[in-house]
Parts: C-alpha cells; sequence; structure tokens
C-alpha cells in the first residue's frame, strides 16, 4: 500500500484514525490497533511478508528479554552473536543470494571449474526488510551495551517495529526513540494539524517534483545510445532531484503520519543539497542511516580512534558495507566506495583540502558536483551505462538521438528548473516555524486537492526507497 494511492487516503487512513480516536482510549489498547494495522498496511504488498516480519520480531524481542536478564558475559556473548547471525542471515538470503551466486558462477566460469550455484528465481525481496533488520538488531545490540531495558510487553515491541509511517522506507528508528511515546505520547489537535502540513508536504514533493522529473532521468538512464552532453547532464541532475525529493517526501510523509498518531519521529534530512562537503552531506542526508551505521559500525571498529590510517579505513569499509545494503549489485558498492574514499581524502587533507579555499557557495557548488557524480553509479543497472553517461557529460557523445531529450520534455526541465534552485537555497520545512492559521489551512488544503486530483488521474508509482 503506497501513501500516495486512493486505496490508503480514502480507505486505511480513516478507519485507522476513526477507530484510533473514536472508539480507543488506552494507550495499550491504541499500540494493539496501530500494530494490527500496520500488518495489514504492509501484507497489501504480500501477506506472506507478514510472517516473516512477524518471525523476525518475535525472536529479537524474545532474545532481548533472555539478553537482559543473562548473569555471565559469556552467555550475554553467546545470544548476540546469535541475533546477529539469525538477523544478518534472513537479511542476507533474501537480498543477497542471487546476487553472491551469480558472482560466484562467473569466476566458476572464468576458472572453467564445473561448479554452479543455483539461482532462485522465484526468490522476492520483502519490502522494508533492510530497514526493519536495523531497527531490530539495533534493539538487541542497545540492550547488551545496557544503553535500554527490553520492552515492557510483546505489544509494544511488534509496535515499534512494524509502525507504519516508518516501515517501508525509514527513518530507520530506535527504541530508544519509541520507547517513551510507546508508553505516553500527547494528542493534540495542535500536533495533528501539523501532521497534516508535514504529510501534504511530502506528498507534493513526491507527486509534483519528482515523478515530474523522473522522466528526464529515465529516458537518459535507459537510452540505448549515446545522448548528447547536454542531455547526459540533465538527465544526471534529474535523478539526483528525483531520489531527493522522493525519499524526503516518503520521511515528511512518515513525520506527519507519526504526529497525527501522536509519535514524533525523527528527522532524516537536513537540505543535504547545501553542503560544503561530502562529510557533510552524509550529516545531513539519510540521516538515520548514517547514524546507524556510525554506531554500531564505525565506532565498533575504532572509529577515530586507533590512528588515521585506520580511520581511513574504517570510512571507507563503513560506506561501502552502506553502498552494499542499498543494492545487491556492484554499482551500489562502488558508490558506497567512492564516498568512502571522498570522506578518507577530506579527513587526510582537513583545512589544506581544495574544497576549503573556496568561499562557501563554491563548497556547496564542487560538494553537489561530486554527489551528483555518485548518483550516476547509484542509478545505473551496470558499470557500462555509469560509464558511458560519465563519458558523455564530458563530451563523448557517441551515437546521439535524433531528437534530443531536452528538447522533447520541456515540461520535466521546469520542474527540474524548480526542484534544483529549492533544494539548493530553500531552508529545509524541519527548520521553519509551522504557522497554523487560516492561510496555511488554505495553502495546504488545496495542496491536498490538488494532490488527491493527480492520485486519481494517473497511474501511481512507488517510492524509489522501497526497493532498498
Amino acid at each position: 500500500m503506497l501513501f500516495n494511492s486512493y486505496v490508503f487516503l480514502f480507505v486505511f487512513l480513516p478507519i485507522l484514525l476513526g477507530v484510533y480516536y473514536g472508539v480507543l482510549r488506552t494507550i495499550k489498547a491504541r499500540n494493539a490497533w496501530l500494530t494490527v494495522m500496520s500488518y495489514v498496511f504492509y501484507g497489501w504488498w504480500n501477506p506472506l511478508f507478514c510472517l516473516l516480519m512477524m518471525a523476525s520480531t518475535a525472536s529479537d524481542y524474545v532474545i532481548g528479554k533472555h539478553l537482559y536478564r543473562a548473569e555471565t558475559e559469556s552467555r550475554r556473548k553467546l545470544l548476540m552473536t546469535l541475533t546477529i547471525i539469525v538477523n544478518l542471515s534472513v537479511l542476507g538470503f533474501f537480498k543477497y543470494y542471487n546476487f553472491f551466486a551469480g558472482t560466484l558462477n562467473g569466476i566458476f566460469t572464468w576458472l572453467h571449474l564445473p561448479i554452479y550455484a543455483p539461482i532462485l528465481a522465484n526468490l522476492v525481496l520483502p519490502i522494508g526488510i533492510s530497514f526493519y533488520t536495523f531497527e531490530s538488531l539495533s534493539y538487541t545490540i542497545d540492550i547488551y551495551r545496557r544503553e535500554v531495558k527490553p520492552a515492557n510487553n510483546i505489544i509494544d515491541f511488534f509496535c515499534f517495529i512494524s509502525l507504519f509511517p516508518h516501515l517501508i522506507a525509514g527513518p530507520i528508528m530506535r527504541y530508544v526513540d519509541l520507547d517513551r511515546q510507546l508508553k505516553d505520547r500527547e494528542h493534540s489537535e495542535g500536533k495533528f494539524a501539523v501532521g497534516i502540513v508535514f504529510f501534504v508536504t511530502g506528498l507534493l514533493k513526491k507527486l509534483v517534483i519528482a515523478d515530474n522529473v523522473a522522466p528526464l532521468a529515465d529516458a537518459v538512464f535507459n537510452a540505448k545510445t549515446g545522448t548528447t552532453v547536454l542531455d547526459a547532464w540533465l538527465g544526471s541532475l534529474a535523478y539526483t532531484m528525483q531520489i531527493y525529493f522522493d525519499f524526503s517526501a516518503y520521511s515528511d510523509m512518515a513525520v506527519g503520519l507519526g504526529l497525527m498518531i501522536g509519535f514524533e519521529i525523527i528527522q532524516n534530512f537536513n537540505s543535504p543539497y547545501q553542503s560544503t562537503s561530502v562529510q557533510d552531506f552524509w550529516r545531513r542526508w539519510h540521516i538515520s542511516l548514517s547514524s546507524w551505521l556510525r554506531d554500531y559500525l564505525y565506532v565498533p571498529l575504532g572509529g577515530n580512534r586507533k590512528g588515521k590510517y585506520r580511520t581511513y579505513l574504517n570510512l571507507i569499509l563503513v560506506m561501502l558495507l552502506g553502498g552494499l545494503w542499498h543494492g545487491a549489485g556492484w554499482t551500489f558498492i562502488f558508490w558506497g566506495l567512492y564516498h568512502g574514499v571522498l570522506q578518507a581524502i577530506e579527513r587526510a587533507l582537513g583545512v589544506r583540502h581544495p574544497l576549503k579555499q573556496l568561499p562557501v557557495w563554491g563548497q556547496r557548488f564542487a560538494t553537489f558536483l561530486l554527489v551528483l557524480v555518485g548518483w550516476v553509479f547509484f542509478r545505473a543497472t551496470d558499470f557500462n551505462i555509469a560509464l558511458r553517461i560519465l563519458g558523455n557529460m564530458v563530451g563523448y557523445a557517441g551515437n546521439q538521438p535524433i531528437t534530443p531529450l531536452h528538447l522533447a520534455r520541456p515540461i520535466s526541465l521546469l520542474f527540474l528548473a524548480f526542484a534544483t534552485v529549492v533544494s539548493m537555497t530553500y531552508p529545509n520545512l524541519w527548520n521553519q516555524p509551522v504557522r497554523l492559521n487560516f492561510r496555511t489551512a488554505m495553502v495546504y488544503g488545496l495542496g491536498l486537492v490538488g494532490s488527491i486530483i493527480l492520485i486519481m488521474t494517473r497511474q501511481n508509482s512507488p517510492f524509489l526507497y522501497f526497493q532498498f
């Protein structure tokens, strides 16, 4: 079920809110209702996905209880090892089995070995598995570190993992973020109204901007031949805007939906295209993933405490794994490696880095270009496509199409220009006070009506991060 779908807006959400506010009064009953409806939301794609998430959640709930009660360090380590193996094995099988099997088959063929790893053609990647696996893992790790206590009851824990606003594409929540809110949270008309503002803002980002620049990006990345220099840049810029407005739209909608039911969901974006360095970019982009990788990978690996060369290696390794988390493909791995190397260079050079010699606007522009180049590898389905587009961008045009893409898609160009200006100059919604007045009601009311019209008159497109 998509946030930007007719069934969600006119069936699921009214039923959920109607029962939540009109029938239920206790926090326990409301948490139980949210859990049931979150499973309905998740099972809309495939009911079998619910069984997998239910088993994973129950496993970590039980292990968390035993981990907290364990009296010896050896038993604590055994339980911690068990939960890591179980969670990563499930994620690894569904998300990475075919990738690694295909890679091994390529190696076996190259070595002329009569060995073949079977490819599971019917293996389906459960939606959101990367997100809820990391959330569940952080819960048991935090218990092991004695930073949190286990959930009071199984309903609260199931609600934490399955809570529908952040279930499919984040933010990646930690139990400490929602622990108190699961026990008691504020509900008010003002909070609900702010939630509507965030939700409608996200809906407009998705429907008006992301979906309208997507055709230009798709045309360039799906082209069978080379494109003009201008089109290669426009296509790459279009995807740079598409992924930001698409993903941040989901995060805004998640925050808004959370506020409607009393939850305060963490910020996941903070104007990333206004960053002055790649390290700054990762403090602003997908904040919940960046902090997860920092706290559960970078710091345990030694962080910056074991010398400068180990620090550089840790940065590269963590970002490489971050790329692999996004997708089972060599282009994703290279994208992570690319960002890791850039961060290591920034850390090594410090104030001597060429970017630091530029004015702020120059630092922002240079960082933006570096990020844009990275998105080419992220979007391309293989290295040949990525290298072809990068070649087109620097003048190697190859076989150009008869009609340049920028002439064939003028509407997309208008939205692309608007998106670029907004993302690089406009302050984030989080950094602006939401004024609840008649003007706000009119603006967002019209925005909601316009969004509904768009939903009813064209085919809905899924959010990009659903595939991760």
